[in-house]
């Protein structure tokens, strides 16, 4: 036999037995349960103290003293988590939650009082610089332990082993569901300490007692979570979820049709939205709830004339708010009138409805002053995509009629915040969705005396901060709603001191093989994928 016909047949052996290794590999793959799903960015970080945008790895990879559910009526409930029971003292000021035993971190660690007072302390260490400190406001000496005056937070114990104790300055009533925000994921302090500011930004440097495990995560490209077969609530039916990033609508769309994604986010390409609704083979396939969240403008008072009521309300009728809807969203959703959108403790469907009146508004504009009509600026920040431009191009045209003349001021991300928290940004389009199931979430966001200003809103009201104030530490739910429904009408319809636009139907479209899943309360698409099913 020729040395060259001893190689052809060396060289098919190795052939054939690689194809059948690549063979056996898909077959194991097969039977694997893989959940395939697509993010329009890099979610940056693990590390939910370092991130307020992207919580999909939080939710999945870690836990909370308590968790916040989807009832089957698509209602909130708040439910033991890490925390298996807890009590609460009379005056409302302090906390016990007593922690459930043997559950363990991915490195292996068991879960502690320690590693829950870590975890919150780190938050508060100025070392940190944390994103996400103000859920921790109400904890006694938290503002010293921000300010660097001590090295520990006084209002944070272990009491024992399993048991922690968490003080509050005040009463503060929606501070249960505020430990169900993804913000107050649980580390482990070993894992972390070790870590260091590497923390969460590789598969390596992230641990938590979520029901998956990060295995991979390839910046810009994907991330890979597996199993946690030691999960305390049982181990998830999924084996393992892909995450690709995917920036363009169109291309997340073949994807999904070609089968290698399998639930289609419509929050991420709006546009897609007619195309699945009229399509035969996916229009059953749709699910949907809704967003407990608010799209709205905000007005920044100290813009002259905007410091005139009059002005305000006269934007407030200028803008048709359902041709925006129906124009960007295809009419799935509701026009909002007031603060709190549906879905959300509280809500008031019974509000006056803000009217679309551009004759009106323009008298208005006249009895202010202001025959001539009045400039304005709205911002354009470049990084939030084509549907804001197309909101702002939207807005620009229509309130011409009532005589605003609307200039459209580009920035970027950095200049936008770093200016909106001076208070000085210009009027902008944007919306808030609930981290957690209470009024205060966004009341004291917009209108209370620190967050009217680093908002830009500058609604300077004694008598609402107060009020906000005062609502934060009322025990009796339905005092304090009642007190929020009051401010509701306040704040939008007597002062205009912002412009609801509409709470958004949120819709997904599942693949076939897809066989459980819950939209969660909120209708984020950051969300625990622990029951999901697929085949």
């Amino acid at each position: 036999m020729s040395s060259n016909l001893k190689r052809f047949y060396i060289l098919t052996i190795i052939l054939l037995a690689l194809t059948f290794l690549v063979g056996s590999v898909t077959m194991v793959s097969a039977k694997e349960k893989e959940l395939r799903i697509s993010y329009p960015d890099d979610p940056k970080t693990a590390d939910c103290q370092k991130n307020t945008a992207y919580y999909m790895l939080p939710l999945n990879c870690f836990d909370r003293l308590i968790e916040c559910i989807t009832l089957e009526s698509g209602a909130s409930d708040l439910v033991p988590g890490l925390a298996e029971s807890w009590e609460v003292t009379p005056d409302g000021k302090t906390y016990t939650f007593h922690l459930r035993q043997g559950v363990y971190f991915h490195n292996g660690e068991e879960l502690t009082a320690d590693d829950v007072v870590y975890t919150f302390d780190r938050m508060l260490d100025p070392k940190t610089q944390a994103l996400n400190t103000d859920i921790l406001n109400f904890v006694d000496g938290a503002q010293d332990r921000l300010d660097g005056k001590t090295d520990t937070t006084k209002g944070l114990k272990a009491l024992d082993k399993y048991t922690v104790q968490i003080t509050l300055s005040q009463p503060f009533a929606p501070f249960l569901s505020v430990m169900a925000s993804p913000q107050a994921s649980i580390f482990n302090r070993k894992f972390t300490e070790k870590a260091g500011d590497q923390f969460g930004l590789t598969a390596k440097t992230t641990c938590g007692t979520g029901p998956f495990i990060m295995k991979e995560y390839v910046l810009n490209d994907h991330v890979t979570l597996v199993a946690n077969d030691k999960y305390y609530r049982g181990r998830p039916e999924l084996d393992r979820i892909f995450v690709r990033v995917v920036t363009d609508p169109e291309t997340m769309r073949m994807l999904f049709e070609a089968g290698e994604i399998d639930i289609f986010d419509c929050d991420y390409a709006f546009s897609q939205i007619p195309y699945f609704l009229e399509n035969p083979k996916w229009k059953d396939r749709v699910v949907s709830g809704p967003r407990v969240g608010i799209y709205y403008m905000c007005i920044n008072q100290k813009k002259e004339p905007f410091g005139d009521v009059r002005v305000r309300k006269a934007l407030q009728m200028a803008i048709d708010r359902q041709m925006i809807l129906d124009t960007l969203f295809y009419g799935r959703g509701t026009l909002a009138h007031g603060v709190m959108p549906k879905g959300l403790i509280g809500y008031n469907p019974d509000l006056e409805p803000i009217v679309y009146d551009p004759k009106k508004a323009k008298e208005l504009l006249a009895e202010a002053g202001y025959p001539d009509g009045v400039d304005m600026t709205l911002v354009q920040v470049s990084t939030w995509g084509q549907t804001w431009a197309k909101m702002n191009e939207l807005v620009q045209a229509m309130v011409k009629e009532a005589g605003f003349r609307v200039k459209i001021s580009q920035v970027d991300e950095s200049t936008y915040y770093a200016v909106r928290k001076t208070g000085d940004s210009d009027h902008y389009m944007q919306v808030w969705s609930a981290d957690f199931n209470d009024p205060d979430n966004f009341f004291y966001t917009f209108f209370s005396k620190s967050g009217t200003v680093v908002r830009s809103f500058n609604n300077n009201d004694p008598e609402v901060f107060e009020a906000l104030d005062r609502a934060r530490t009322i025990t009796d739910q339905k005092e304090r709603i009642a007190l929020y429904r009051e401010l509701e009408k306040k704040i939008v319809h007597d002062q205009a001191a912002w412009v609801p636009f509409f709470n958004i139907e949120h819709l997904y479209v599942l693949a076939p093989r897809v066989k459980k899943f819950v939209v969660p309360w909120n209708g984020w698409s950051d969300m625990s994928y622990y029951e999901t099913n697929v085949e």
